[in-house]
């Protein structure tokens, strides 16, 4: 008869159980296995490493691995269709920077793979920006914009850039066109060869933003002559806008920010955005975004959706217009 009693009971417990949704996977709250970030860009770069702090510190936060993957190539377009392909459950997300926006409107026909900028992911958090600016190498006499324009007038001056259809690429195009100059366009592969020969004094000017460069601002080496911001950034206060010289229509930033797969559920991406707009407000943490040149931003996932869709739309029509491309 007990034994009879506790299999009775043993079926009534395993009916509601199955009747209320109780399994144990749908007991556990988000999240209950590690995260993954992929990073579309090779480790040691600026969205490697600032990737690897937040995933630090989210760690810690949620008490579950958060782990780097670095999926490299196409201007970030494999790492970025990969993650829009992952299940939509909070546990795949894309670290990106600004040219998450542009990248297939730069690359070559046929190299730029299938994903939906604008539909195609969930945002969750911008989490910084990045002033760009204008600097020059200080063995080239050029103290100010002004110096720029003028000389540009004798002689066939250049600019490096980390790449073709970089946003560095595209300012330096806006800042030719606006001005009325032709500084001619020499691409690199990358941040770190594009200061090197500047720093070499093989080109004079570089368009980047103000994080590698600032060893170098401060042993004189370098000089920022203008940021593409439209207020004076924090990072270079005495260094005047381009709106400032007279170039109404050049404004470009850089960014960051964190995207899931279309169709996360409200409840994780509200989650991830709120420990992240706590993470970016730790002192350390603005100091080592500090020293990629990075300014935290934070707030709702509209203000990421919003930052994506303007630089689509305002870039894809000046992309256009210019005929900028990738290599």
């Amino acid at each position: 008869m007990m034994k009879q009693t506790r299999r009775q009971a043993l079926t009534v417990a395993l009916s509601l159980a199955a009747a209320t949704g109780a399994g144990p996977l749908w007991a556990q709250a988000f999240p209950s296995k590690p995260i993954t970030i992929v990073v579309a860009y090779p480790a040691g770069g600026d969205s490697d490493v600032l990737a690897r702090l937040y995933a630090e510190k989210l760690s810690t936060r949620i008490g579950q691995p958060v782990v780097i993957d670095n999926k490299p190539g196409a201007s970030g377009v494999i790492g970025a269709t990969q993650v829009s392909k992952a299940p939509a459950d909070g546990y795949t997300l894309l670290f990106a920077p600004a040219t998450f926006s542009i990248a297939q409107l730069v690359l070559k026909t046929g190299s730029a793979a299938g994903y939906d900028v604008l539909h195609g992911f969930t945002p969750i958090i911008q989490t910084g920006t990045l002033p760009m600016a204008l600097v020059a190498s200080t063995a080239s006499g050029l103290k100010s914009f002004k110096d720029v324009v003028a000389a540009s007038k004798t002689r066939e001056l250049a600019y490096a850039s980390p790449g073709s259809g970089s946003s560095m690429h595209i300012l330096g195009e806006m800042v030719n066109r606006a001005a009325g100059i032709k500084l001619n366009h020499v691409p690199y592969k990358g941040v770190a060869p594009a200061i090197n020969d500047v720093l070499g004094g093989h080109v004079p000017l570089t368009y980047i933003t103000l994080g590698p460069v600032d060893p170098y601002l401060a042993s004189g080496k370098l000089t920022v002559l203008a940021v593409a911001e439209r207020q004076r950034s924090p990072l270079a206060p005495n260094v005047p806008t381009f709106q400032e010289l007279g170039l109404k229509d050049v404004e470009s930033t850089a960014w960051h920010g964190l995207f899931g797969p279309k169709g996360m559920p409200a409840d994780v991406v509200k989650t991830l955005n709120a420990h992240l707009n706590e993470i970016i407000k730790m002192p350390d943490v603005v100091a080592k975004m500090a020293t990629f040149g990075s300014l935290p931003l934070g707030g709702p996932p509209e203000t990421l959706a919003k930052t994506n869709a303007s630089d689509f739309e305002r870039f894809g029509r000046i992309i256009k217009e210019l005929g900028i491309q990738a290599d």
